[in-house]
C-alpha cells in the first residue's frame, strides 16, 4: 500500500469482520497507523452465540481479541462511536463526537442492522432482535419456565431462538409469513424435517400468518396476528432478517447494490475504499455474479482476504460459502448456494437425525447439506470446490467414501507435467 504521509489505515466497523480484518493486517506484517472505529462499547466478537449457548446461560463471549491485545498490537480502538462520513477527495473519515481520521485506505466492515418489524407496536420494550451482546443480555432473563415466547420469523435466528427457549420450559410460538421454515436456505425435505422437530419439542409453528401490530397488556407484549387473534406474550423475538449498513457507503457515492459493491478482492470503485463482511457485495467468479453473505465463515474470512489484499498481499476470496446452526442438539450445515433449481441426493435419513444432502447443477454438486454429519460435509465441500462432473448414482451409493471420492478426483484433475 501506498502512503507515504503515513496516514494509515482506518477500518469502520468493529464486529467480527472489523477484527479480523485488523488482526489480518498485522499478521501480514503491516506496521502503519490503524484505527478501528465501532458503534458498540464492546472490542470485536463472534455473533453466532449470541442465538446458541448465550440463550441457554451461558455468558462465555467469542472475543475476537482481548481488549489488551489491541494495544499490545497498536491498534486504536474508537469504540462506542458511529462514523458518520467519509470524503473521499482528501480522503477522511469524519465521526459523529467531530474527530476526523485521516486514512490512505478504509475498509467498510459495517455489516448488517435487524431488519424492523414494520407494524404499529414493535418498539415494545419487550420485543427484541438478536443481533449485539446487549440484545441477548436483555432477553435472556425472560426465557423462563411458563413464559410465552413469541418468535416472527422462521429463519435460523428465530429457530434457534425458539429451541433455546424450549430447553429452558419457555413455551413458543413461531409466526411465519410463508409457508415453510428457513425456506431461502434448504429444500422443502429439509424444512419439513425441522417443522417436525420444533413441533415435536413442543414449539407452535404458524404458517402463512402476519403480525399487525404489538400491543401492551401491563407491561407484556400482546401480538395481534392477521384475523384478530391475540398472543399474550412475556418477549417477543424478531428475527426477519438482515438490512446491510451502506448508508456511509452511499452517502460518499460509491456503488450500493444489495450491500456495498466489491470485486472478488473486496475492493470498491474508489481505490482507496474497500468493503468486507455482511455489507460486502462481492463479485464471486464461482457463481459469475456479486453475492452477499451473512455468515460467521463470511465475516471472518472474507475480511481477512481483503485486510491482505489491503497490504499488498492480492487474492481474490474464492471460498465455498459454508452456514450452520444448531437447533434441539441438531447440528446443521450447509454449504455452496441452495436454490430452487437443484435436485437433491440424500444419503442417510433426516429421520434417524444423521443425514447428507447433496444439491446437483445438473451433473455438478453445487451445495450440501449436512444434519449431525460434519466429517462428510468437509469432503462434500472439497466436492463443491473441484466443480467436477460426480454421476449421481455414485453420490447416493452409501458404498462410496466422500473422502476417497474427492482423492481420485483430485488426482484426475491434477494437471500432467
Amino acid at each position: 500500500m501506498d502512503d507515504p504521509a503515513g496516514r494509515g489505515i482506518v477500518v469502520v466497523g468493529a464486529g467480527q469482520a472489523g477484527g479480523r480484518a485488523v488482526e489480518a493486517m498485522r499478521a501480514a506484517g503491516y506496521a502503519g497507523p490503524l484505527t478501528l472505529v465501532g458503534e458498540e462499547a464492546d472490542p470485536p466478537y463472534e455473533r453466532p452465540s449470541l442465538s446458541k449457548e448465550m440463550l441457554l446461560g451461558s455468558d462465555n463471549i467469542a472475543w475476537v481479541r482481548p481488549r489488551e491485545w489491541y494495544e499490545a498490537a497498536s491498534i486504536v480502538l474508537r469504540l462506542g462511536v458511529k462514523a458518520s462520513s467519509i470524503d473521499r477527495g482528501v480522503r477522511t473519515l469524519h465521526l459523529e463526537d467531530g474527530s476526523v481520521l485521516p486514512y490512505a485506505a478504509l475498509l467498510l466492515a459495517t455489516g448488517g442492522r435487524p431488519r424492523p418489524l414494520l407494524v404499529p407496536g414493535a418498539d415494545h420494550p419487550r420485543c427484541h432482535p438478536i443481533r449485539t451482546l446487549a440484545d441477548t443480555r436483555a432477553l435472556r432473563p425472560l426465557l423462563q419456565v411458563d413464559a410465552h415466547l413469541v418468535v416472527v420469523g422462521a429463519g435460523f435466528i428465530g429457530l434457534e431462538a425458539a429451541s433455546a427457549a424450549r430447553a429452558q420450559g419457555a413455551r413458543v410460538t413461531v409466526i411465519e409469513a410463508t409457508s415453510a421454515v428457513m425456506a431461502r436456505c434448504v429444500p422443502p425435505e429439509v424444512g419439513a424435517f425441522y417443522t417436525d422437530l420444533h413441533r415435536r419439542h413442543g414449539a407452535d409453528i404458524r404458517f402463512q400468518a402476519e403480525v399487525e401490530a404489538i400491543e401492551d397488556a401491563s407491561g407484556r407484549p400482546v401480538v395481534v396476528l392477521a384475523g384478530g387473534e391475540r398472543l399474550e406474550a412475556d418477549a417477543v423475538v424478531v428475527g426477519i432478517g438482515i438490512v446491510p449498513n451502506v448508508e456511509l457507503a452511499r452517502e460518499a457515492g460509491l456503488k450500493v447494490e444489495n450491500g456495498v459493491v466489491v470485486d472478488a478482492f473486496g475492493r470498491t470503485e474508489d481505490p482507496s475504499v474497500w468493503a468486507a463482511g455482511d455489507v460486502a457485495n462481492r463479485f464471486d467468479a464461482r457463481y459469475g455474479r456479486p453475492v452477499r453473505l451473512e455468515s460467521w465463515q463470511n465475516a471472518q474470512n472474507a475480511a481477512i482476504a481483503a485486510a491482505r489484499n489491503m497490504v499488498g498481499n492480492p487474492a481474490p476470496y474464492t471460498e465455498v460459502p459454508w452456514f450452520w446452526s444448531d437447533q434441539y442438539g441438531l447440528n446443521m450445515q450447509i454449504c455452496g448456494m441452495v436454490s430452487s433449481g437443484l435436485s437433491w441426493i440424500s444419503r442417510g435419513s433426516l429421520a434417524s437425525g444423521i443425514a447428507l444432502l447433496l444439491g446437483m447443477d445438473g451433473d455438478r454438486p453445487a451445495a450440501a447439506i449436512g444434519i449431525n454429519a460434519a466429517r462428510d460435509l468437509r469432503f462434500a465441500k472439497e466436492l463443491i470446490a473441484l466443480d467436477a462432473a460426480v454421476p449421481a448414482e455414485t453420490l447416493a451409493d452409501p458404498a462410496v467414501r466422500l473422502n476417497d471420492l474427492v482423492k481420485n478426483l483430485k488426482r484426475d484433475l491434477r494437471p500432467v507435467s
